[in-house]
């Protein structure tokens, strides 16, 4: 069988590099096109649509890809390993290359055999090109085999005589390709009924694990946005050319490219949605890009990045995340672009495509995301599904005005990534997302319940009822049960009451387990101590910790007012009740989680017999299950700098808001002024430095104690709610001023100090420094 590649092929066949799942999905793309080709013509097919990957069991051993698909003819056969030959339609296929076929092949192995059959042929038909064997007359050896069932259909593609290293990656990397393929192939196998298997194991389609169709924050406290966008916007009709896969300019007969006359009108639409992850990563964010069912760009984030359609080359500003990188970031979505052409790698969209553009300009506009940096370069206000997201959801506040999970103090990122993990196994708790949701419901209860704590304690318990009749102006001496006394001399007659007899009725005593459960319903769950306590050496425990209400004591068996009571259920089971009205969490600031070690410690060293002294358990105890408390700089330093990328978000806002750029950046020292400069430079901002004292740009690089600097020097921009809650241009008393500034600013500078110098820090400032996160936490406008 002559297979002579066109000419055109040659010189490309040794330049395009293909990665290992590249090269397999090539030889993937064609059976699943096959299949699609038989769904939309609406046949029968029993035997289902199966496409099997046997991969290498050693260094010499052989790849096959197995499908169920209909076959192919001589000819057809003949067509298909000739390089440069694509019988494939440009538009509607995701194999859209025929040199996809012998780059894969060549890549991964020195000799390549294809064997297909039709329903009802008496053989395989087949060639085997051997590309040691092979010579300029580029004659490759026919194969035929006998079938043992005429029924049998399909083809197979077996490559041995493998690349050394590819072979050894493909042996040793099955789970990761099984990965790779689930991404890529995600919509075609949630779609449809197709089965792709890898090494034996089934391919599971990797899903996006997003907020819900109903969830949304309230942007500004009134402005509606959802967490998921439907996108679906229909262009116009274009005309393609069904050979080389242009689209034309104008209405001719013949392609003005290619010149061929296959021209047909296509479908041009954009359709997907964007939408919110349930959790933040450093790198599975941003958008999905697919051409056919097939993805082209996965977790692509060029989207997020402003490119200024009136600066030079390589003035990008990327616009999402941006201080806060280094957590990641949360915004996702599908979309699907059939009519945009692709690179022959098909891992790119030719971005210089008007097709391309179009899409950039329906999903993000042409003006920056941020709103304050469109307004002051004379844009209007981009109203893009990608800019309504960006507004909604820049931040990663905890709770519910930005929909982020919490444990009644900060967002617990750690655990919400765990849960993601457990989304994509297929764990049944979490394939919705109201694990996620009562997560974030529960962080808003238990700070709701700390503030109404704080309240209570610095308000008397009994109001002075005679002060309050004072102040009314009535006599200070009624009685409290509000019946006058006749004053003497008056004539009124006294009526005398007599008390009823009484008649004592013993009253039932409330059970332990009504008690607890009086106590269970007036309770709310705690996230953060709701997880498995123990240790290695004493065995674990699950525990669910719930927090009382206001308004109930909790007592013990014995009817002593205790600030923890374990109840143990089923197994290794606990509820451990927590009471924070106790003394010894409202008086003396004792954490939950000391007097909870405490009493689940005793129950453990009963348990596995342990010499274990209490402090060692309780030691051992923390160590192994609350390791994200440890008071040590790594941790202590990388929540001041969570909650310092926050507040720098904030400083930018407010600035943008007053406009105020220049007498911000003049209050920053000499020394200030070069930091934020080299910050910048090691950024790759370089841009930005011509713009100083212009924009609220700087504020992301100063130094952070320089923050500190700003809202002492500008304490009317910050305070009153704009990043601040803190009451000051209301207030006419200097000192109050000066006092409501310095309950900001020395939390702050703490904030600042142990965000830059954690590793320097003793325990005791570690402990200042976490109980100072915790306050400025309080501090902030919208934190009420």
């Amino acid at each position: 069988m002559k297979i002579t590649p066109s000419s055109r092929v040659l010189s490309m066949l040794g330049e395009i590099d293909f990665d290992e799942w590249q090269c397999l999905a090539e030889l993937i793309d064609n059976p699943f096109d096959d299949f699609l080709d038989i769904l939309r013509s609406g046949a029968d097919w029993p035997d289902g649509f199966t496409v099997s990957v046997t991969l290498p069991s050693s260094p010499k051993g052989v790849l096959e890809v197995r499908d169920t698909g209909r076959g192919m003819s001589q000819d057809r056969l003949a067509r298909a390993v000739r390089a440069g030959w694509s019988g494939n339609d440009m538009h509607d296929k995701l194999g859209l290359f025929g040199m996809g076929f012998n780059i894969s092949t060549a890549r991964l192995g020195r000799r390549t055999r294809i064997l297909t059959t039709r329903a009802g042929d008496t053989d395989w038909i087949g060639v085997e090109i051997d590309l040691d064997q092979i010579k300029d007359d580029f004659e490759a050896k026919d194969i035929v085999e006998p079938k043992s069932d005429p029924s049998q259909h399909g083809t197979r593609i077996i490559v041995d005589r493998l690349h050394v290293t590819r072979a050894d990656w493909l042996r040793r990397n099955g789970a990761s390709l099984r990965n790779i393929l689930g991404s890529v192939y995600s919509w075609i196998l949630t779609e449809h009924r197709f089965e792709l298997y890898v090494g034996g194991t089934r391919v599971k389609p990797v899903r996006h694990c997003r907020w819900g169709d109903e969830r949304y924050v309230l942007y500004n406290g009134k402005e509606r946005i959802p967490a998921y966008i439907p996108i679906d916007e229909k262009l116009q009709d274009g005309i393609a050319c069904r050979d080389c896969g242009e689209w034309q300019i104008g209405s001719g007969e013949v392609c003005s490219v290619c010149g061929g006359g296959n021209l047909s009108v296509r479908e041009r639409r954009i359709h997907g949605w964007l939408g919110v992850q349930r959790y933040l990563d450093k790198t599975e964010y941003g958008i999905d890009f697919l051409r056919n069912g097939r993805k082209i760009l996965r977790w692509d984030k060029q989207l997020f990045t402003w490119n200024n359609p009136d600066g030079i080359a390589g003035n990008e500003e990327p616009e999402y995340p941006v201080e806060l990188a280094h957590q990641g970031g949360r915004l996702i979505g599908e979309i699907h672009l059939d009519h945009v052409p692709v690179t022959y790698q098909k891992d790119a969209f030719e971005y210089a495509d008007r097709s391309w553009l179009m899409a950039v300009e329906v999903l993000r506009g042409l003006a920056p995301l941020q709103p304050q940096r469109a307004q002051k370069l004379g844009y209007p206000e981009n109203e893009t599904p990608l800019a309504l997201l960006f507004k909604g959801f820049r931040r990663n506040d905890a709770g519910l005005r930005c929909l982020v999970p919490g444990d009644g103090n900060k967002p617990v990122h750690a655990d919400t990534r765990d849960w993601g993990r457990k989304f994509q196994a297929g764990v049944s708790e979490f394939q919705t997302d109201e694990h996620w949701w009562q997560a974030v419901l529960r962080h808003d209860e238990i700070k709701k319940q700390g503030k109404e704590a704080k309240t209570a304690a610095s308000v008397p318990a009994q109001a002075d009822e005679q002060a309050v009749l004072g102040a009314l102006g009535m006599p200070a001496n009624i009685p409290a049960s509000g019946a006058a006394k006749p004053e003497a001399g008056t004539g009124a007659k006294t009526v005398s009451t007599v008390p009823a007899p009484t008649v004592a009725i013993k009253e039932r005593a409330e059970t332990r387990s009504e008690r607890l459960a009086r106590y269970e319903g007036a309770a709310s769950p705690h996230a953060y101590l709701s997880r498995s306590f123990g240790h290695p050496e004493l065995g674990y425990v699950k525990v669910r910790t719930l927090l009382l209400k206001p308004g109930e004591r909790l007592l013990d068996d014995n009817g002593l007012h205790v600030p923890v009571l374990l109840d143990q259920r089923s197994g290794n089971e606990l509820t451990a009740l927590v009471d924070p009205q106790h003394a010894g969490f409202r008086r003396f600031g004792t954490d939950y989680a000391d007097l909870l070690l405490v009493e689940l410690a005793a129950i453990l060293k009963v348990r596995a017999r342990s010499d274990w002294s209490p402090s060692q358990l309780v030691a051992a105890i923390r160590s192994e299950s609350l390791q994200d408390s440890a008071l040590d700089g790594t941790t202590v330093g990388a929540e001041a700098r969570d909650l310092l990328a926050g507040l720098r978000e904030r400083v930018a806002e407010a600035l943008d808001q007053s406009g105020d750029y220049a007498l911000a950046y003049g209050h920053l020292s000499k020394e200030e002024k070069t930091a934020t400069e080299e910050a910048m430079i090691a950024a790759g901002r370089v841009g930005l430095i011509g713009r100083l004292g212009f924009d609220s740009g700087f504020v992301h690089y100063v130094p952070a104690l320089a923050l500190v600097r700003l809202v002492e020097a500008m304490p009317a921009a910050f305070m009153d709610g704009a990043v601040f809650r803190g009451l000051y241009t209301g207030l006419s008393s200097p000192s109050g001023k000066a006092l409501s500034l310095a309950r900001v600013t020395g939390c702050l500078a703490d904030v600042a100090t142990i965000g830059t110098f954690a590793g320097e820090a003793t325990a005791p400032q570690l402990r200042r420094a976490r109980l100072s996160i915790a306050l400025l936490r309080d501090e902030l406008a919208g934190e009420e």
